[in-house]
């Protein structure tokens, strides 16, 4: 498939808001019958609300949207629009309050946990994080190693094969389940995408509360303790789809602050946010090389960024944009429309903290505009307290790439579009035998890159994964987990790879096609045949002690063996489900997130139709070890 169709299928939402972004030449076309929400702003509101309010006085797109669908609706219908939303019909006006409004349009409030029948029969005062095993954020520990020791995952290879689903939660209305879930007090706290964050008890799934947010949310929730925050001892922390940042009350959901790091109208909140020592680290992505080769677009102004925030209060430490340099004009297109740079290296991963060098690493992605910028598809180091760039290390360079430039460019596209080897992974901090340090980067391309963190990045070895060429959706997506002794990377083209840290040489390589032996109810290719699924892994990888644990395309979770990648268990998520919160559920695709395990359970989330091949699902599954051999679910 070529990338420009691939990128439609991906993301038909954000495609489609290449066709509404703010136009430079501000001109109004007539409304053609029933167009959908991102072209009705483009053809009757672009030419009032592509400027700021300064300039004509009507509210900025940036503006418009952080408004909810609902007010947006009601503004239409009966407000101070409501000339304009006279000539609209009821579908357009409720079309376009949700393209503005980032989320579905939903006067009922359907998704909260208010409408739900498991409510929990109580809600005591929030436990003591620190006082039971907890799963925080995108890893269990700031290096973002993935793994998960065995007094905190309470499960071995052993339990695995007895495994029994304890019980699955519904997102309502939902198809992609792309927030990781954190575990933290006995409470499980995860985000959706319909605009929701969600607190269910860890042992039954009953929810405690649910919070709406302005978009929805990708981005693994993380808790911390509050100091001064009236009676909340403990804030949940998570990013939304429009670049929101939300600290609630983690006992009782309400709102404590709200921030928006980024003011960039495309900015979005894609990766895990940490928090360590009072202080909550966000990193900055955007939609913005989407829609970047529309010609009526002034391409491109956003820059990758990390956020420092106060935790108690959400003002700003520290923020750095990856890129230092401020776009400058460049030349005009052949619309006589303006092109600025440099521009790119969004920053779509969890940091990783460093406390023992004071420093933070994140990866990057590619640049959207040529010269690629020095740090773009790079691993770059802050300094924690400041901010500061401390050093990076580029893998690719000269990698400028824009969505719907391929096949076919516009004036807009890059002259010399690059292979789009983002760093969608977090960078891995680990440990070695003697007290050496290695940081792993593994960007789409498939390479492996290891550095010396305490000698500026300089690279200790690389590997090329595999021989076969990156798909357009890349090699290595979310990452890896590792131990120590070794990584252990899911590839896109199926292929299951541990690589030894000491030596930078494979350990072992198998293909996951051949684990369909262990049962009829996982028929791999039979899914492939009649769901159109694609096969392979982008789904992060996760470990614990004697079992590496990956999420497929075909909706298969596998759990294979540290040793030499033999199949240890495996099940077939794609079925429906009977959910605890009475939402009919069905499971789908693993393409994001990955498995969380703390306290005896295993959590995952199954359905992924957020990429192009992916089957949609909407649930939360949890399984524990069933009393005998006899409750084992194959």
């Amino acid at each position: 498939m070529k990338r420009r169709a691939i990128l439609l299928s991906v993301f038909p939402i954000l495609a489609a808001f290449a066709l509404s972004a703010p136009s430079a030449r501000g001109q109004a076309t007539p409304v053609s019958p029933g167009p959908k929400g991102p072209m009705l702003y483009r053809q009757i509101c672009a030419t009032c609300h592509a400027g700021s309010r300064s300039a004509n006085g009507a509210p900025s797109l940036t503006e418009l949207m952080a408004l909810s669908p609902e007010s947006i609706y009601a503004t239409l219908s009966t407000g101070t629009m409501a000339v304009v939303g006279k000539k609209l019909t009821d579908d357009q006006r409720r079309a376009l309050a949700a393209y503005l409004g980032g989320r579905p349009f939903d006067l009922t409030d359907n998704g909260s946990a208010e409408k739900m029948p498991n409510r929990c029969a109580s809600n005591p005062p929030f436990a003591d994080a620190a006082g039971s095993p907890s799963w925080n954020g995108w890893s269990p520990n700031l290096q973002n190693t993935r793994f998960d020791p065995a007094a905190n995952a309470g499960l071995s290879a052993a339990d695995l094969p007895h495994l029994k689903l304890a019980w699955a939660f519904g997102f309502p209305n939902g198809d992609t389940v792309y927030s990781q879930p954190t575990v933290v007090g006995g409470r499980v706290f995860i985000g959706s995408d319909m605009a929701y964050v969600y607190s269910l008890d860890a042992e039954t799934g009953c929810v405690y509360w649910s919070y709406r947010t302005k978009a929805g949310v990708k981005s693994a929730p993380t808790v911390g303790p509050l100091k001064g925050v009236g009676a909340a001892r403990y804030g949940v922390f998570v990013g939304d789809l429009r670049g929101n940042v939300y600290a609630l009350d983690a006992a009782t959901g309400k709102e404590l602050w709200t921030a928006r790091p980024e003011p960039h109208y495309a900015a979005r909140i894609a990766g895990g946010l940490v928090y360590y020592d009072g202080v909550v680290y966000v990193p900055g992505s955007a939609i913005e090389e989407v829609f970047a080769s529309d010609v009526s677009y002034a391409c491109c102004t956003f820059r990758g960024n990390v956020a420092a925030l106060d935790a108690n209060t959400g003002k700003k430490v520290w923020k750095t944009y990856v890129i230092p340099e401020t776009p400058k004009r460049t030349r005009k297109n052949v619309r006589g429309v303006q092109l600025w740079a440099p521009a790119g290296a969004a920053v779509w991963n969890a940091p990783t903290i460093d406390p023992q060098r004071h420093a933070l690493y994140v990866g990057t992605g590619d640049a959207y505009t040529e010269p690629a910028a020095k740090t773009s598809d790079s691993i770059v180091a802050m300094d924690l307290r400041t901010g500061k760039i401390l050093w990076s290390f580029q893998a690719v360079k000269n990698d400028a790439w824009a969505g719907g430039c391929y096949p076919k460019p516009t004036d807009n596209c890059p002259k010399h579009l690059g292979p789009d080897h983002d760093f969608g992974a977090s960078p891995v901090l680990v440990n070695l035998a003697g007290g050496r340090s290695l940081l792993l980067g593994t960007p789409k391309s498939g390479t492996v890159f290891a550095l010396d963190p305490d000698r500026n990045g300089a690279l200790v070895w690389k590997l090329p994964t595999t021989e076969t060429v990156a798909p357009n959706n890349g090699q290595i997506a979310f990452g890896g987990a590792s131990d120590g002794k070794d990584v252990y990377l899911a590839l896109e083209d199926g292929t299951f790879i541990a690589v030894n840290l000491a030596t930078g040489r494979p350990a072992w390589r198998v293909r996951l096609e051949d684990f369909t032996a262990l049962g009829p109810s996982t028929p791999t290719g039979e899914f492939r045949t009649k769901q159109g699924l694609r096969f392979g892994q982008s789904a992060a990888v996760t470990e614990i002690p004697g079992a590496v644990l990956t999420g497929g395309w075909d909706g298969i979770l596998r759990a294979l063996s540290p040793t030499d990648g033999k199949a240890i268990w495996q099940f077939n998520t794609v079925r429906n489900y009977e959910t605890v919160n009475g939402v009919a559920g069905k499971g789908g695709s693993m393409g994001g997130p990955g498995v969380t395990v703390v306290n005896g359970t295993l959590y995952v989330g199954s359905g992924y139709a957020n990429m192009g091949g992916g089957l949609p699902g909407n649930v939360l599954l949890a399984f524990r070890p069933a009393p005998s051999a006899a409750g084992n679910v194959h």
